[in-house]
C-alpha cells in the first residue's frame, strides 16, 4: 500500500465547515460577493447539498444543508454565531457593497483600522458573520502597540 498523506495536498489544513438552511443560495451569495467557484458538490434526492467545498483564492469553504437529527445547527437554529470568519479581499469596499446588495446585513462599516487593514464585518442571509478586509498599510508590532494603547486599548 502506498503512503497515504494525512493531510491532502490540495485541502489547507484548517476549513470552516458551514451549515446553512438554504445552501443552493448560499453557494450563489459565495460566488457573487467573494468570487468563490465550486469545486465539489454532493446533492440528496431531494435536492438539498449533503456536502460542497468552494474555492476562494487559497483557502476552502465547506458546507451543507442542515440534516435532521444532526448536532450541526445553523447559526439561526443556535439564535447567533460566536465565529466570525475572516477573509482578505482585494477591495474590501467593493467587496462590503457587493454583499450588502446581495441581502448581507452590515454589523461593522468599512473604516481604516489602527493595525493596517481597511475592514468591515457582515452577517450574511443565512446567519454567518464575516469580516472583510484589505491590507492598506504594513506596521510593526511596536507600532501596533504604540496606536493601541494611544486609543485607550
Amino acid at each position: 500500500m502506498a503512503d497515504v498523506n494525512p493531510i491532502p495536498e490540495h485541502y489547507p489544513q484548517l476549513t470552516p465547515y458551514l451549515v446553512i438552511d438554504g445552501a443552493e443560495a448560499a453557494i450563489a451569495f459565495y460566488g457573487t460577493v467573494f468570487g468563490a467557484s465550486e469545486r465539489v458538490r454532493l446533492p440528496m434526492p431531494d435536492g438539498t447539498v449533503a456536502h460542497c467545498e468552494l474555492q476562494l483564492g487559497n483557502s476552502l469553504i465547506m458546507l451543507s444543508d442542515p440534516f435532521p437529527g444532526s448536532a450541526a445547527k445553523t447559526p439561526k437554529e443556535l439564535g447567533g454565531t460566536p465565529v466570525t470568519l475572516s477573509v482578505y479581499v482585494e477591495d474590501v469596499d467593493e467587496v462590503f457593497d457587493r454583499a450588502l446588495q446581495e441581502g448581507a446585513t452590515a454589523i461593522r462599516p468599512v473604516e481604516d483600522q489602527f493595525y493596517g487593514d481597511r475592514s468591515g464585518q457582515f452577517e450574511d442571509p443565512f446567519g454567518h458573520r464575516w469580516s472583510v478586509q484589505s491590507h492598506i498599510e504594513d506596521v510593526s508590532a511596536e507600532e501596533i502597540q504604540r496606536r493601541m494603547a494611544s486609543q485607550g486599548g
